[in-house]
């Protein structure tokens, strides 16, 4: 475990970790849901800091502000000029010594934890200004799965960095009137999980925000079939008081990733295969309830069914954020009924990427 005198470093079952204005939603969610005894993938958390001290070197910072304060809302092209001249910016300033030496030591610390001389991990953004009931930048920023070796998880946490600005947050921030000086980029450093299906959980009903309902939409292998558009996911209905499976529909699932770097195809007998039994429908909509009652509102939930794991014990949960769509009820659903919820939730607003390169573009 890190020690506690660490600056910039936290891990997921730590109280620092429990600190949305320092490591954002997306590792406070992690960090309640550990501390809560649920089934968590081990990592730990780049906290703000990190990040304002290497924003804060040089005329970094200055130079980002006048590029901001100058661009034209309204003009995409001048939005792609100020995201060129940020991301150049971003890219010729280092990483601090400092924090590059304590990420290396929390990653070298997980690699001993999981028995593994380097750990594949998932490298997340969590911005401080990420993933909040009232204004959710879930998903606008990057994430990269399959990152092995210290240097490179520093060097993929450099590219967190450089997507603070990046064109699809921008537009996103300046289509709602996000200040964008005001957010700041923590980190997750998260092990990878071997997933033999994954998807995502609502303990509401997103289409009609039926709250006497949780929904599930998965695939085989890691998510990234459905952020792309690739597959059709299954889809499965359950009634949050007693529990029962009423509803299961099979997808159209042609290709799995069973790692981030490239799919495979999905033998013909296991295509319109549910990815999902009735007992794992059911434990997850357990932990759904758990984490609803937990966070006292409904949620919107990923997880993944570890292939690695035996069947009992295989479940776990990738992040949990307050349900966006209907937190106010006036707000109307975002996405027609017909098309699956998973697909907008990941696809229209997320990108995902292997540590080789973006595997997904989704603007």
């Amino acid at each position: 475990m890190i020690g506690a005198a660490t600056m910039y470093t936290a891990t997921f079952d730590s109280e620092r970790c429990r600190d949305a204005r320092e490591v954002g939603g997306k590792a406070h969610g992690l960090a309640v849901m550990t501390s809560a005894g649920l089934p968590v993938a081990p990592g730990f958390t780049l906290t703000a800091q990190a990040f304002r001290d290497f924003i804060e070197q040089g005329t970094l910072r200055r130079d980002i502000t006048a590029l901001l304060d100058e661009a034209d809302p309204a003009d995409p092209t001048e939005r792609a000029r100020v995201e060129q001249q940020i991301a150049a910016l971003m890219t010729a300033t280092p990483i601090p010594a400092a924090v590059a030496d304590e990420v290396t030591a929390a990653y070298h610390e997980l690699c001993r934890g999981a028995a593994v001389t380097d750990v594949p991990v998932a490298v997340r953004s969590s911005a401080t200004a990420e993933d909040s009931a009232g204004d959710s930048f879930a998903g606008e920023f990057e994430t990269w799965v399959d990152v092995v070796g210290a240097a490179e998880v520093v060097a993929h946490v450099h590219r967190c960095y450089a997507s603070v600005y990046g064109g699809r947050v921008l537009a996103y921030a300046l289509e709602r009137g996000v200040d964008l000086h005001t957010v700041e980029m923590a980190v997750v450093v998260q092990k990878t999980v071997r997933a033999r299906s994954a998807g995502v959980m609502f303990t509401l009903d997103p289409i009609t925000g039926d709250r006497s309902r949780i929904v599930l939409e998965s695939c085989w292998g890691l998510g990234l079939a459905v952020v792309g558009g690739e597959v059709t996911p299954d889809r499965f209905i359950v009634n949050k008081v007693g529990l029962t499976v009423v509803d299961r529909v099979p997808g159209d699932k042609r290709i799995e990733y069973r790692r981030g770097d490239a799919p495979t195809e999905v033998p013909a007998d296991r295509r319109y295969s549910l990815s999902l039994d009735d007992a794992e429908v059911t434990a997850l909509a357990q932990l759904g309830k758990r984490l609803e009652r937990l966070n006292g509102g409904p949620q919107d939930i990923e997880f993944a069914i570890d292939g690695d794991l035996p069947a009992g014990g295989n479940l776990i949960l990738l992040q949990c954020r307050p349900e966006t769509v209907w937190a106010n009820a006036d707000r109307a659903p975002a996405f027609e009924a017909g098309a699956g919820f998973l697909t907008w939730i990941t696809g229209s607003i997320s990108g995902a990427a292997s540590a080789s390169g973006p595997v997904h573009n989704h603007d």
